[in-house]
């Protein structure tokens, strides 16, 4: 044998053996990984992750960006809190982390990754939020079906036009069946990488809702896990009930499933509600639900959103009602010039609209996503198709 093929072969058996090592580590680091805010956007960041090994150590590193390579030497390390899933249908247990770094500097990148000390994430970047001044950030409607092969589109294209967006509003139903991992997985799939740059600001629609033996409704055991949120709504449902407030945006999560079904959640929703926007010092006061007040469909018409929700927007100037839920798109302010209510689909699944006069515009089977801007005085509101190309727009102006 000749000097040539040796060399060959002894470059295949180390290819081999690399193979071999990438195969035996796969599936150590973290994945599912997920910005959210569980306090104050401009001081803190809050990461979840699930967890691939079985190491109890759960860890944080963070570090104010430099554009050096030398990250570990002078980032802060954070431990946080471990908590189990079990997956149903079958006896495996998922383990996820959850950090939340704080004492950080308003309108500062950040470099941060995650894991248990030996498996790392990569590195990721988020930006905390400035004390004032323009931002944008991007509205998405139900993705529920198809997550992996078509809603991946519709949040990657929103991506691709906004990539310095500070968050993406998801107006429920991310997924079509209550705590089905295989669903979850697509949903992090869809998304790839984006979530680890672009917190995600969730509120849940009936499809991450089912009822329990004895009747109840279950808020799919996944959302805590992927989601860990503000902790300032009605006592007992605040993994979804919630306000955050983003320099002069208040964003406030109203749970429509709960105020559907369950007269003492809609209540005690309604009361919390009118609290949060009478101490309301935000310039732009926008609510993100899953249900609309207004339908496109005339075999939906959700009585109690119109006749107690509706009066308090009112009231207290609410700007925008984001909502989902109908898999079409619609705007319209409803005979007020405030709120304006709007739905839109990002996933696949499609129905009809019917002619409503409430509707200033209206489209079926698109697939869209919405990219707001927001300055001191005006908020921008364009909705376009998955090829770019602009579907509707509209400005609102406050001095």
């Amino acid at each position: 044998m000749n000097i040539k093929n040796v060399m060959v072969l002894l470059s295949l058996c180390c290819l081999t053996r690399i193979s071999t090592a990438q195969i035996q580590n796969q599936g150590a680091y973290p994945d599912r990984m997920v910005l959210t805010w569980s306090d104050n956007p401009a001081t803190t960041q809050s990461v979840t992750w699930r967890i691939n090994s079985s190491s109890n150590k759960i860890i944080g590193q963070v570090v104010e960006e430099q554009s050096g390579p030398d990250l570990e030497q002078s980032a802060q390390t954070v431990t946080g809190i471990k908590s189990q899933l079990k997956i149903e249908g079958s006896s495996q247990l998922d383990s996820y982390g959850q950090v939340t770094f704080a004492g950080l500097k308003a309108g500062t990148v950040y470099a941060y990754r995650v894991g248990d000390g030996t498996n790392w994430s990569a590195w990721n970047q988020f930006r905390t939020a400035d004390v004032k001044g323009g931002f944008s950030f991007i509205y998405l409607g139900d993705a529920q079906n198809d997550l992996r092969s078509k809603w991946s589109r519709s949040i990657r294209k929103a991506f691709q036009q906004e990539p310095n967006a500070r968050f993406i509003v998801h107006a429920g139903d991310l997924i079509n069946r209550s705590n089905n991992d295989s669903e979850w997985g697509e949903w992090h799939e869809g998304a790839g990488f984006i979530h680890q740059m672009i917190p995600a600001v969730p509120t849940p629609g009936n499809h991450e809702y089912r009822r329990d033996s004895m009747g109840q409704l279950i808020l799919d055991p996944h959302w805590k896990m992927h989601f860990n949120l503000p902790k300032n709504g009605p006592a007992d449902m605040q993994d979804a009930v919630y306000y955050l407030d983003y320099q002069d945006v208040r964003m406030i999560s109203l749970n429509s499933q709960l105020i559907m079904l369950d007269s003492i959640a809609a209540q005690k929703q309604e009361q919390w509600l009118t609290d949060v926007l009478a101490s309301s010092k935000a310039k732009w006061n926008i609510v993100v639900m899953h249900h609309p007040v207004y339908s496109t469909a005339k075999n939906r018409d959700n009585t109690i959103l119109r006749e107690r929700f509706r009066p308090i927007f009112e009231k207290y100037g609410v700007d925008l009602v984001l909502q989902g839920h109908d898999h079409t798109y619609a705007r319209g302010a409803a005979g007020q010039v405030r709120p304006v209510y709007l739905l839109s689909v990002a996933g696949p699944k499609m129905y009809g609209s019917d002619s409503e006069r409430w509707m200033e515009v209206s489209g079926a089977q698109t697939q869209l996503y919405q990219v707001i801007r927001v300055t001191d005085e005006k908020l921008y509101f364009s909705s376009y198709k998955l090829n770019g190309q602009l579907f509707d727009s509209f400005e609102l102006s406050k001095k």
